[in-house]
């Protein structure tokens, strides 16, 4: 709402947030006005007018296309923008560009567990339910998830559960918990396998639901077999009394979930850590099953939409894919453009980003809503990359890292002065309005898309600027694809229908997929045989201690926003890293000592925290913070197979004092 033309943030109630909202949600407003808010347009540096930036961009992108051909040039998007944004940016760099070179953040947070559902179930959706279905639980297993601290209004559907928390922190979430397995970083998969041992061996699947609901059982059991608690106790350090501990919750409970999220995902066995988890509750008859079921959490602001829409190097509008001959025909008909002119799917993110200004890569990119320069693994490395183009142009609403190293920086509008829908955790789509209008001189992505495209050639009504507009584009891109929105529109969603998808023209959409059947041809889901095969950097005699990463209650992301408001700020602190007090000890630190975090890749400056339940062979970093204390700068970029979903989560490390660098 708004007073005197200034955002007011006031609780709405809603289903998914019960009314409430976290500390981020309560200062959204004051993002909207910080000291350093962009306004004008700047070129090396320099302020100028909107017709001189987008001149000077129109022309070297013509230059570079000229000399390299389409996949001189690339696009970066985000999981953060409007499904409007990601559909239009899709199409700008298919169409306008011509350029295979796009993805996007959420790669970096979604993919894994896209890959693994897809395949598992035939479709991917966060939550294929919604989510006020789990105030009825009776217990919730939340693997690498601290909702208390990233989502504290979700832990309110939580509060009739046994909570079962994976994580190797004891993180504000595990000690809300009935049980906390506290594993050791990049053995998830090993647990995972070990619960499914038990399930079998102590009687608790669901063999009705097996033999009637999915096939391949008997291939993952033949590798779960070999996981036997004494055994998966000594890979992960989660006791064997604990695992039947968490196996017996699970079975005992009439109405059970199995939840994950990024601590289980950013690995480079993403895909197959998360089909473990499937598998496991694909034995228990969870899946599709009222009452119960198996879901992923969304980590962006519009984490779902995100990725249905055409950002993502494989894919394109209705979550269809790239390669399909008929969606590329469907598409390209919506579009108005011949099929054959569609380039084919380009590089991954961190692919792409490590490709640019080399020989065969990008010379150029366009991000838009992303901090790679903070959010990349390697991220020196990839900051060289970026400070290596001919041209980065960057469209933002505050001066953040990847900004400052841009030639060109184009300042946009933020939440509360645009229109746009977003889809939430459960695939429902929400129509969010424009509240107040922007700083004079500063328009839309949808805008400035447009606006480049007409320089490049395209006519304008290819590329619309109203959110509206492109929403019904998007709605004719869809229909029939496996994401359909073309039973959704504004009016539909102005009058407060709640609306999932797939919906479908002439339907009411739908809250609970899989009741009846899953997604594949036959109906049944899918077990998949996977096998641990552990972290891609393991701890060793020169790096012996296991890094990993995460979130904490003020900061969102890579911090470009949050860190600029002074509640948030405060609230959070210096860079941190936890260690336990012994551990510490051995490194020469106590409570308060500034450290060195070190990896083959990088070093980073960290305020001790001594702290005595975190494991002895374990540290963690929070991810918001930039130069020095950039987490990443030590993160491991080892992608998974399938994904190429980073290894975020787990690298190998050693501690020391800092003698003095960083202090004052």
């Amino acid at each position: 709402m708004t007073v005197d033309d200034t955002a007011v943030v006031q609780p709405r109630q809603f289903p998914a947030n019960r009314g409430g909202l976290c500390q981020k949600g309560w200062n959204a407003a004051a993002v909207l006005t910080v000291p350093d808010r962009l306004t004008r347009p700047l070129l090396h540096g320099r302020p100028v007018d909107w017709d001189t930036a987008l001149d000077f961009i129109a022309e070297r992108l013509r230059e570079i296309r000229d000399r390299r051909g389409p996949d001189g040039v690339a696009v970066f998007g985000s999981g953060g923008l409007t499904n409007e944004k990601a559909y239009l940016l899709g199409k700008f760099a298919r169409v306008a560009l011509g350029t295979s070179q796009i993805d996007y953040n959420g790669r970096f947070c979604m993919s894994a567990a896209a890959a693994a559902g897809n395949r598992a179930f035939g479709v991917d959706r966060g939550l294929p339910f919604p989510v006020t279905d789990l105030a009825e639980a009776d217990a919730v297993l939340l693997v690498g998830a601290n909702v208390a601290e990233t989502m504290p209004p979700f832990l309110s559907h939580l509060d009739s559960a046994a909570l079962i928390v994976v994580d190797p922190r004891r993180t504000a979430t595990a000690e809300q918990a009935k049980l906390h397995l506290a594993n050791r970083p990049g053995t998830d998969l090993a647990l995972a396998l070990g619960l499914l041992h038990l399930a079998v061996t102590e009687g608790h699947v669901d063999r009705s639901y097996v033999d009637d609901r999915t096939s391949g059982f008997a291939e993952a059991w033949q590798l779960a077999v070999q996981w036997w608690p004494e055994r998966t106790e000594r890979v992960t350090g989660v006791s064997a009394a604990d695992q039947r501990a968490a196996i017996g919750l699970l079975a005992a409970a009439g109405n059970a979930y199995i939840l994950t999220a990024r601590g289980t995902e950013q690995h480079a066995s993403g895909v197959d850590t998360v089909s473990a988890w499937i598998n496991l509750g694909l034995a228990l008859g969870l899946p599709g099953r009222p009452g119960s079921g198996f879901g992923c959490l969304t980590g962006q602001g519009n984490g779902q939409g995100g990725r249905e829409h055409g950002q993502k190097s494989d894919q394109l509008p209705g979550y269809r894919k790239l390669d399909d001959p008929a969606a590329r025909e469907h598409v390209a008909g919506v579009w108005g453009v011949p099929a054959e002119s569609l380039p084919q799917p380009g590089r991954s993110a961190y692919e792409l980003l490590d490709a640019l200004g080399t020989v065969d890569g990008p010379e150029a990119m366009l991000v838009f809503g992303s901090n790679p320069a903070v959010s990349a693994p390697n991220a020196r490395h990839i900051t060289e990359r970026m400070s290596a183009l001919d041209l980065l142009v960057v469209a933002d609403f505050v001066p953040s890292e990847t900004a400052q190293l841009a030639h060109v920086v184009l300042p946009v509008t933020q939440w509360a002065e645009e229109t746009g829908t977003m889809t939430n955790l459960e695939g429902r789509i929400l129509l969010r309005r424009k509240a107040l209008s922007p700083p004079p001189g500063v328009h839309t992505d949808l805008w400035v898309l447009r606006e480049l495209a007409v320089r490049l050639g395209q006519p304008a009504h290819r590329f619309p600027a109203e959110p509206e507009a492109v929403f019904d584009e998007l709605r004719a891109a869809s229909a029939g694809g496996i994401a359909d929105y073309s039973g959704i529109s504004y009016q539909r969603l102005r009058r407060g229908d709640a609306l999932h998808w797939p919906c479908a023209r002439g339907t009411n959409g739908t809250p609970r997929l899989f009741l009846d059947r899953f997604a594949h041809p036959d109906g049944r889901a899918r077990f998949v045989p996977v096998q641990h095969r552990g972290p891609a950097e393991p701890a060793d005699e020169a790096y012996p201690l296991l890094a990993t990463t995460g979130r904490v209650l003020a900061h969102y992301q890579s911090g470009a926003q949050t860190r600029r408001v002074a509640e948030l700020a405060e609230a959070a602190g210096e860079m941190f890293v936890e260690v336990h007090p012994d551990t510490a000890a051995q490194a020469g630190l106590a409570d308060g000592d500034l450290a060195v975090v070190e990896s083959r890749r990088g070093e980073v400056l960290a305020r001790t925290r001594a702290v005595p339940s975190m494991r002895l062979d374990t540290v963690f970093l929070p991810f918001h913070f930039p130069g020095a204390a950039r987490a990443n700068l030590i993160t491991n970029p080892a992608l998974d197979p399938t994904s190429r979903m980073p290894e975020f989560k787990v690298c190998a490390v050693r501690l020391r004092p800092a003698a003095g660098e960083g202090d004052e």
